[in-house]
């Protein structure tokens, strides 16, 4: 066998190398001076080396409280699977895994590469995980959309487009990020998929000659829609269990791809009109863009006496200039529809994030300094 598809016999976590056979024996025959991440990695690790069967996957929380997820081993299997055989990935491949390996992002790139016998580098989740690798070549990783930015800001991009495919999930995609994305070589996928589905279970393209703006289904996934239009999943990854998500779709069975139109939940019910939260917030990211403004908001609903909830802008940081904020509400104005324009807008000094590293919209609205800015229209 070539020495570059030698069969890994260890890992390399942090910059140091551990053995699979004494990753085997945890926590005997590791280093005392683990950090707490490194430690659950190691066991996570050691789990699946010595054939554990079944596993508790949490849920990141960021639509609602985390749950733990129990999840057998040939769902995970063949999650695993799926994606070696959708990117080609096998035996001398070398992964790169920058998630946190506590969520099922990370976990699912953790049995990829052991499924494969991939060889596998994991640091620590930062905002730009090259740095700490910066000799290292790979051929497959996944970012957060936070990381992406940070990795291609720093230059990294002709390191990227050594890889065979890149990851982005978690968090959506904005459009100034996806305009840097164009100028990859490599093939970038936006993931959909959850904990329940052990992983994505869609893909969608973002960037060379295949982009598209629909989710490409993975072989073997069954999916349809609830009343509500929302999606529904089967599989072997879901041990073949209906999971019916809240994420409202528009899908098209005879190609098996769906659009994404946003979740049920951040559905704002405003003077008996539906308007969805993500469309909103879709024309607030290109208004602040197109002003200049880099600044981290969302959209929610707020009770109103008259109207049930009205549409608000959450911007994080201070508040912004007054001409400023009436240039942004005059675009918003321009482009939506009567009961999509905000009524008010909130500033936060910071927003909250869920321990996975996504928005965690119901923590910053709870939170502290949540006030309205002087601004009722």
């Amino acid at each position: 066998m070539p020495a570059s598809t030698l069969l890994p016999d260890s890992l390399l976590l942090n910059g140091r190398e551990f053995r699979y056979q004494d990753i085997q024996q945890y926590p005997a025959n590791t280093p005392a001076d683990l950090n707490g991440y490194e430690a659950r990695v190691l066991d996570f690790c050691r789990q699946w080396l010595n054939g554990a069967q079944e596993f508790g996957l949490r849920t990141s929380g960021s639509t609602g409280k985390p749950q733990l997820v129990q999840m057998k081993r040939r769902q995970l299997e063949a999650s695993a699977r799926r994606t070696g055989d959708y990117f080609d990935l096998g035996p001398g491949d070398r992964m790169l895994v920058c998630l946190n390996c506590e969520f099922v992002g990370g976990i699912m790139m953790l049995v990829r590469a052991f499924e494969r016998n991939m060889h596998l580098t994991i640091v620590e989740p930062q905002a730009d995980p090259m740095v700490l690798v910066p000799a290292a070549t790979f051929d497959f990783a996944s970012f957060v959309p936070l990381q992406l930015r940070e990795v291609l800001a720093n230059g990294h991009g002709p390191r990227l487009n050594r890889m065979k495919a890149i990851l982005v999930g978690g968090a959506s995609v904005e459009k100034s990020l996806e305009k840097e994305i164009q100028k990859l070589k490599v093939p970038v996928y936006l993931t959909y998929g959850m904990t329940e589905t052990a992983s994505h279970i869609a893909l969608r393209r973002l960037n060379g000659p295949s982009v598209s703006p629909y989710y490409q289904v993975l072989p073997g996934i069954h999916v349809g829609q609830d009343e509500r239009g929302c999606l529904t999943v089967r599989a072997d990854v879901t041990n073949d269990q209906l999971i019916t998500t809240n994420d409202r779709v528009q899908l098209q069975p005879e190609n098996h791809t769906f659009e994404w139109l946003g979740r049920a939940d951040f559905v704002i019910n405003s003077g008996g009109v539906k308007v969805q939260a993500e469309k909103v917030e879709l024309v607030l990211e290109v208004a602040l863009t197109e002003l200049g403004l880099s600044r981290r908001a969302f959209v929610a609903g707020r009770p109103d006496a008259r109207l049930g909830e009205q549409v608000t802008v959450i911007i994080e940081g201070a508040p912004l200039p007054p001409h400023q904020q009436q240039q942004l509400l005059a675009l918003l104005t321009e482009r939506l529809e009567k009961y999509e324009r905000p009524r008010e807008v909130v500033y936060v000094p910071q927003f909250k994030t869920t321990a996975s590293g996504k928005l965690d919209r119901l923590g910053t609205m709870r939170g502290q300094g949540a006030a309205p800015h002087p601004h009722q229209r």
